[in-house]
């Protein structure tokens, strides 16, 4: 990348942040012109583009709520312009493993432009030069000093072996295709023009139908290229982890075919096998090299070891994929894990301007220009336990006014909001870079569990998962993934955990039955020590029974991937659910389920 265009990259940053209360009015201004006139606004606005009437006026609306517009422009029964003046060009798909179901999100062209931006914005400032080190300030460049000063211009010096995976389009009845935001991108005639010198993988290898297929081929090929490899990753944690757990049970047959210079049989689609007849063949002094490598008692520091010129593993590690963190860290021997943009189906949100932070600590900064944000506070409930930490439940304030962007409050939560319908995503303000303010992810609006009048948040779950598996660590094992579910079949209900445990070492405890049961009743304890008081009084009154871990065999959770990916849910975007919501997922995990344990106390209570 050239100087002047770095340059030009952290002007605009620094211009587009400092100006946030202007970009974001003209935003509004321009949303409401083209817009007034449409059926929607049109009940709350009356053809008036006044910006406190549209406070006023629009009310604040879930998905849910305008799914019925957006059902009756994609059944093709719309006659006039309904939610948008512009016209569409399609639908973003969302993978659904977040809220329950996948939402259709109509789109521009604009729209489209905007939310490439983000990801030509994020490639721009991991891809840069050595040089820039000494002519940027520190205070300007928080961004570039440290990438630079760790990795130099990547894009000269390797590729990105990343696992990228595209989901069939879905036609409307009116005829504009439905496909995931990912997917769309994968089209882009600009991917495609840098896909081959900066990725390990080939096009039809993206977009083979079968995941699993696609997974062993993109592998494959990285391992093929691994001298050329300086970036590893995928747009979630979970999806790293797995391709690793992939090659941990495939790798002797990986190393056959690298050493015959001949693909599996199984291998079935057209695409990858074509793809492999130019990558793949005769090198069995790289077989041979791998095989050793992956022949280790431990796969500690296993991706170090493969891929030895890896710079960082760029991948998304907050919110939800906290929990992939420990074992990622495990398994990559210290390299950086690198979140580097906030985005959803709804539009692109944030970059991260400290990429180097730790996953807990990252804080992403919001993009004022991508679209109109409102904020809804969010009260804080605080209370203090016996151990003198403090816990956070989050509700939403009623009768509330939204805040605007340059008004939000470090140290509050705010549920985002954009245009009036909300993301659902809950957020913490942690300050500003400039006038734009940055924050953390704390979880979903709209996921929680309760088996009474209590409700427990998202950043709950995570926060006592995170305390209880600590636990774990004295025994050699790593918590591999998790999920919970609140249990009413019968009286009093409790909530059940469910966990995949896996050793650091081969070892007889490989899928748990060998765990010691007091440990894991002391996990289970713990994690009802870590919860709200609501739930704590609960417990000791008896209004909800004692909490339970089932731990379930290894590839419970590669299991309850393939169910979603089968009913529609891109493996792109796929994120483990915090909580089951659906018996069919249920069922999945129960039926693998090798051995159960229940808090053996009441938690903790308050002095």
């Amino acid at each position: 990348m050239a100087t002047n265009d770095y340059e030009s990259v952290l002007k605009m940053l620094e211009e587009i942040t400092t100006n946030a209360r202007q970009i974001q009015e003209q935003l509004l201004d321009e949303i409401l012109r083209k817009n007034a006139e449409t059926e929607y606004l049109q009940g709350f606005l009356h053809d008036q583009t006044d910006k406190q009437l549209f406070k006023k006026n629009v009310p604040i609306v879930t998905y849910d709520h305008i799914k019925p517009y957006i059902d009756r422009i994609a059944n093709g029964k719309a006659s006039s312009d309904i939610l948008l003046v512009e016209p569409l060009i399609g639908f973003s798909l969302s993978s659904g493993t977040s809220g329950g179901q996948p939402k259709l999100i109509p789109i521009t062209a604009e729209s489209v432009n905007v939310t490439a931006a983000l990801g030509n914005l994020h490639l721009s400032l991991m891809i840069n030069s050595e040089e820039l080190l000494q002519q940027q300030s520190p205070k300007t460049n928080h961004f570039g000093l440290s990438i630079c000063r760790h990795f130099g211009d990547l894009s000269q010096v390797g590729k990105r072996m990343e696992l990228l995976f595209a989901k069939p389009d879905v036609e409307t009845p009116c005829g504009l295709k439905a496909s995931a935001v990912t997917t769309r991108a994968f089209k882009e005639s600009s991917f495609q023009a840098i896909l081959p010198k900066l990725y390990t993988s080939p096009y039809e290898t993206i977009f083979c139908p079968d995941t699993k297929q696609s997974t062993y081929c993109q592998l494959l090929f990285g391992l093929i290229q691994r001298d050329e490899v300086v970036v590893i990753g995928s747009i979630f944690a979970a999806t790293v982890l797995r391709g690793i757990k992939f090659i941990e049970n495939n790798w002797r047959e990986l190393c056959s075919n690298i050493k015959t210079g001949k693909i599996s049989d199984w291998i079935t689609d057209s695409g990858c096998r074509k793809a492999a007849s130019l990558i793949l063949k005769p090198n069995p002094k790289l077989a041979n090299l791998l095989e050793d490598i992956c022949s280790c008692k431990s796969w500690e520091g296993i991706v170090r070891k493969l891929w030895p010129r890896t710079k960082y593993i760029g991948t998304v590690c907050t919110g939800a994929m906290l929990q992939f963190t420990a074992e990622l860290e495990f398994y990559c021997g210290g390299l950086p894990l690198v979140s580097g943009f906030y985005a959803c189906s709804e539009g692109a949100i944030a970059i991260n301007l400290e990429p180097l932070s730790k996953p807990s600590d990252v804080s992403y900064t919001i993009l004022p220009n991508t679209v109109y944000y409102e904020f809804l506070p969010i009260k804080e409930d605080r209370v203090t336990d016996s151990q003198n930490q403090v816990q956070l439940h989050t509700s939403r304030h009623k009768d509330t006014e939204t805040v605007d962007l340059v008004n939000v409050k470090p140290g509050q939560c705010y549920e985002i909001l954009v245009t009036s319908p909300t993301v659902g995503d809950i957020i913490k303000v942690t300050g500003f870079h400039n006038n734009t303010p940055q924050f953390q992810f704390v979880g979903r609006q709209n996921v929680a569990l309760g088996v009474d009048m209590e409700r427990i948040s998202e950043a709950d779950i995570l926060k006592a998962v995170a305390e209880a598996k600590a636990l774990l660590e004295p025994l050699g094992l790593i918590l591999t993934e998790y999920t919970s579910y609140g249990d009413t079949s019968s009286a009093p209900g409790h909530y059940v955990i469910f966990w995949e445990i896996k050793p650091k070492k081969d070892n007889k405890n490989k899928n748990g039955k060998e765990l010691d049961p007091k440990v894991m009743e002391q996990c289970c304890s713990k994690m009802e020590d870590s919860l709200h008081f609501t739930y704590r009084m609960y417990r000791k009154e008896n209004i909800i029974a004692a909490l339970e871990i089932r731990v379930v065999k290894q590839g419970a959770f590669e299991a309850l991937l393939d169910y979603f990916v089968s009913n529609g849910a891109s493996l792109s975007q796929y994120k483990t659910p915090i909580c089951i919501k659906t018996k069919e997922a249920l069922n999945i995990l129960d039926s693998r389920v090798i051995a159960k344990f229940f808090s053996p106390r009441t938690p903790i209570q308050d002095n």
